[in-house]
């Protein structure tokens, strides 16, 4: 019998794998630390695994579930939302960097807020305090100010998620989300990761400009959001 892919279950994949250091939680169930996000997981769907998933929502706010198949609501929650996305996988060398003369910086703690401020504004997934220290951030600035962003997330074996792709809205049309994900994918490479991201199924832009880094529509999966 072949082994499940660990991007079928990214999140429990994550949290009891390489980035386990950053869970809450046990066997049954775990969720990120609040600081970093709202991700979590229970082992299964059976009753004991959804209690203790359950345990771990907070008393206001939520906690996301991705899956490969549509997951159950656990007891004593309820359904915020559900989305279908699109898991992509890059494949072959990656993107050669641009010609244009942008400097591209990596970013630290000294940039969280503004990091924030711009994550709040372009909704490029949920963001909390220190969902900047996940992995390498980098940006582009121009005067001072922060246009754009993109960094990593999830990390699997030989794997690592590229996140937080983010412009501001009088910024866009430059091509920097273009450049700063090439950039990210070709970190990702030298240090042997693979890239994968994440999607709204429904975002044709962003999947259509995905494919144009190398990107390739691996399977949908499903994402729950849950309170109590």
């Amino acid at each position: 019998m072949t082994a499940p892919h660990p991007l079928d279950r990214p999140v429990w994949s994550m949290l009891t794998g390489r980035q386990a250091h950053l869970a809450e939680g046990d066997e049954r169930a775990v969720r990120i630390d609040r600081g970093y996000g709202i991700f979590g997981a229970a082992a299964d769907t059976g009753a004991e695994a959804q209690a203790a998933l359950a345990a771990l929502v907070p008393g206001h706010g939520e906690i996301w579930i991705v899956e490969g198949a549509p997951w159950p609501v656990p007891p004593g929650t309820y359904e915020v939302k559900r989305a279908v996305l699109a898991q992509m996988v890059a494949g072959g060398a990656p993107p050669s960097p641009p010609e244009d003369d942008v400097a591209i910086l990596p970013l630290g703690d000294g940039d969280a807020a503004e990091m924030a401020a711009l994550a709040d504004h372009a909704r490029p997934g949920p963001w909390g305090p220190t969902t900047h220290r996940y992995g390498p951030f980098f940006g582009i600035r121009e005067n001072g100010r922060l246009l754009a962003m993109a960094g990593q997330r999830m990390l699997m074996p030989g794997m690592a998620e590229v996140s937080g792709v983010s412009t501001w809205a009088d910024c866009r049309g430059r091509g920097y989300a273009r450049m700063l994900i090439g950039h990210v994918m070709r970190e990702m490479i030298a240090c042997g990761e693979q890239p994968f991201l994440h999607s709204y199924a429904d975002n044709t832009g962003a999947l259509a400009l995905y494919e144009t880094l190398g990107f390739r529509v691996r399977r949908e999966v499903h994402m729950l959001a849950i309170a109590k």
